[in-house]
């Protein structure tokens, strides 16, 4: 799938920087938030515009995780694989995000809505399973709370003390 790239962001990110290389991270990071990946135009403009051999730029890319040279969804899904969420259900709530979004862990769907990844930890184990939408951690998650993460249009706000997905 060919995606056409509006490099107009790009040209403004830079603007806002020194045309110096010690800023290739903090450009790169932007254009991530920008475009929810680092498309290879973009790339291209800021090495040219920071003086940064192109080979370099794919270096940090493909070094930091949290660059992706690929489209990102726009609700990143993150499951926690770690032990207590694996021991409380984690892997039946991978399957589930599996079948429901018909993707794997490290893919995104068509329609550029939804990316799954599976993460070793994300430090709430008294949470456990614990799934994080776009930076936003739901714990207690059971099997139909995946349900409901999915189906929401936007990430949903938890009232207090409540946690969406919980069997409560």
């Amino acid at each position: 799938m060919k995606i056409e790239v509006d490099i107009k962001p790009t040209e403004q990110i830079l603007a806002r920087y020194p045309a110096q290389p010690r800023f290739l991270i903090s450009v790169m990071q932007d254009i991530q938030l920008g475009y929810r990946y680092l498309p290879r135009e973009a790339l291209e403009r800021v090495a040219g515009a920071l003086g940064v051999p192109l080979a370099r730029v794919y270096g940090v890319a493909t070094f930091y995780k949290a660059f992706s040279l690929t489209p990102r969804g726009e609700r990143e899904l993150r499951i926690c694989t770690g032990t207590a969420c694996h021991i409380r259900g984690a892997p039946l709530i991978l399957h589930e995000l599996q079948t429901r979004l018909g993707i794997k862990p490290g893919q995104t769907t068509e329609d550029l809505v939804f990316s799954l990844e599976a993460v070793n930890c994300v430090g709430a184990c008294a949470l456990a399973p614990v799934v994080v939408v776009n930076d936003v951690a739901h714990g207690n998650v059971s099997v139909t709370g995946v349900r409901r993460l999915i189906r929401t249009p936007k990430t949903p706000k938890t009232p207090k003390g409540k946690d969406v997905g919980a069997d409560n």
